[in-house]
């Protein structure tokens, strides 16, 4: 499966010159655990829910004159959109991080989070246990199928034995009227 198959696609992205606050607003607005912060069409680090509490407000900061420049994590891990999902499982478990930006064509074009992940897993987990249960189920009927066709195939032989009697008895009749 392909990171882009699993991914979330509506990306909220922030500027690193806009303030806490503003992103705040933007959490609160989108409904998101992350923001990926850019400078312009660069992206240049990703802030966290934690982060801002980690960094402002732990350390008695003014969420509305701290920019997000200040607080943000840099140098973020990306991952391409056509990368397999245990690639960005990999390198989300090697990092210690919980999101992870996806790139195609030089552009961001969704995020991959462990939630992500874990509704994959659950998905897959469940698909395997239906596929279990239509094997057992497929090889039962297989077996009461072939158990049917030895029944017949059983009954064809029997059927052609008795004909086979039956053009004797015929010819032993012809024989005796011949004779």
């Amino acid at each position: 499966m392909l990171v882009e198959e699993v991914m979330t696609k509506n990306v909220v992205k922030i500027d690193c010159n806009k303030t806490v606050y503003e992103a705040c607003n933007e959490y609160s607005k989108n409904k998101v655990g992350s923001l990926v912060v850019m400078d312009k069409d660069l992206v240049v680090g990703i802030v966290t829910e934690r982060d801002i509490i980690e960094r402002v407000i732990i350390n008695k900061k003014s969420p509305k004159n701290t920019k997000i420049i200040d607080i943000m994590t840099p140098s973020i891990k990306t991952i391409h959109a056509l990368a397999p999902l245990e690639k960005a499982a990999r390198i989300m478990r090697e990092s210690h991080i919980k999101k992870l930006p996806v790139i195609l064509n030089n552009e961001i074009v969704g995020i991959v989070t462990e939630t992500d992940l874990t509704q994959t897993i659950e998905a897959f987990s469940e698909a395997v246990e239906e596929l279990t249960r239509f094997y057992a189920e497929s090889r039962e009927n297989l077996e009461r199928m072939m158990d049917r066709w030895g029944d017949i195939l059983v009954g064809l032989r029997n059927y052609r034995h008795i004909s086979e009697y039956k053009d004797l008895d015929s010819l032993k009749e012809e024989e005796i009227i011949e004779a």
